[in-house]
């Protein structure tokens, strides 16, 4: 089964550290932290600031957020890494037999309910706030 990306992940990982830990967010710091290589910190942490979420300071490097945490919700981060292609979280699978009556029809008989689902996964992470998670930190 094919799982989504572990950019959203990394990226709320990123974000919570350095809203809890604001002055010492280095790429170095956050990527040990995450215990991934700082060139995948680069490269979230680039999506994260395209999207308006993080500001990153060149020369001595660091991160500081653009916005409260109050502000940045978990959608905000999910849709600042790309998390789906054309905005759609299902794929159907290719060419399915059109000769077959269940083949001709899945794609269009399920996509409503893959719509649906993806909403209100959307809306769920619509209500949950950067700073809603950090005060979960000990």
């Amino acid at each position: 089964m094919k799982q989504f990306s572990t950019r959203f992940s990394i990226a709320v990982h990123t974000l919570s550290l350095i809203a809890y830990t604001p002055n010492e967010c280095t790429g170095d710091y956050i990527a040990a932290s995450v215990n991934t290589n700082p060139v995948v910190i680069r490269r979230i942490t680039g999506m994260l600031k395209k999207a308006g979420l993080v500001e990153v300071r060149p020369g001595v490097g660091g991160a500081s957020l653009l916005k409260k945490p109050e502000e940045i919700t978990l959608l905000d981060i999910y849709k600042a890494v790309h998390v789906i292609e054309d905005n759609q979280l299902f794929r159907f699978h290719e060419d399915p037999n059109k000769r077959c009556p269940v083949g001709r029809n899945i794609e269009s008989v399920l996509q409503a309910e893959m719509s649906d689902a993806q909403s209100a996964m959307e809306q769920r992470l619509a209500q949950t706030t950067l700073d809603q998670l950090t005060a979960k930190f000990e």
